[in-house]
């Protein structure tokens, strides 16, 4: 399967600086389905950073990797021949009037948390957001979570205030902290993003 609309000008694949580690950023495809799957499994088995408890195998993330890149973006971090991480936009909320704003979401490989790539994924996430015409990205963070808190910071998100005791997992209640990122603020024009389907 292929998107519909796909990205357009989001399609950019960037490289690391001269002498760094060789990796690229792509759009997702079906065929990084089973990679990201597994990348997400271990958060979702291990850690309170999401409160799905059940790990989607590689058919529902394929699902959820075409929805997002009918109206949004969807980005992996390819290391030699590798999946290593992934970026995305979903819905912040279906109701219309939201149109304009999206939920935003980074995971890495295990192995690659520290690394950087988090923050190169965001780098090139962003900006694809707003070429679709997007205006603001939520982040919604499970708390504890350092460094997840320090990347969005180090983007502009702004905390917007914590819903204390939302989620149980792993025997522990668990904060989620809200944070807004405006895309545009210098741009009032309005540019509609692909109509939802």
């Amino acid at each position: 399967m292929t998107s519909k609309s796909g990205p357009s000008r989001s399609a950019r694949t960037t490289t690391a600086p001269k002498g760094a580690q060789p990796w690229g950023i792509r759009p997702a495809g079906v065929e990084d389905a089973a990679a990201c799957a597994e990348i997400y499994a271990h958060y979702v088995r291990t850690t309170a950073v999401t409160f799905e408890t059940e790990p989607p195998d590689a058919a529902q993330m394929a699902r959820r990797i075409e929805s997002a890149r009918e109206r949004y973006v969807w980005l992996v971090l390819e290391e030699e021949g590798r999946v290593a991480g992934y970026a995305y936009a979903g819905a912040f909320n279906p109701r219309e009037a939201y149109r304009f704003t999206c939920e935003v979401s980074v995971y890495l490989a295990p192995d690659q948390r520290g690394s950087g790539r988090g923050r190169a994924l965001y780098e090139a996430l962003l900006p694809a957001l707003r070429e679709r015409g997007l205006r603001r990205a939520i982040a919604l963070v499970a708390q504890p979570n350092p460094a997840s808190d320090r990347l969005h910071a180090s983007f502009g998100f702004t905390p917007v205030g914590t819903f204390t005791k939302v989620g149980w997992k792993l025997g522990a209640w668990h904060d989620v902290a809200w944070s807004e990122l405006d895309m545009a603020p210098e741009d009032d024009d309005i540019r509609e993003p692909p109509p939802l389907r």
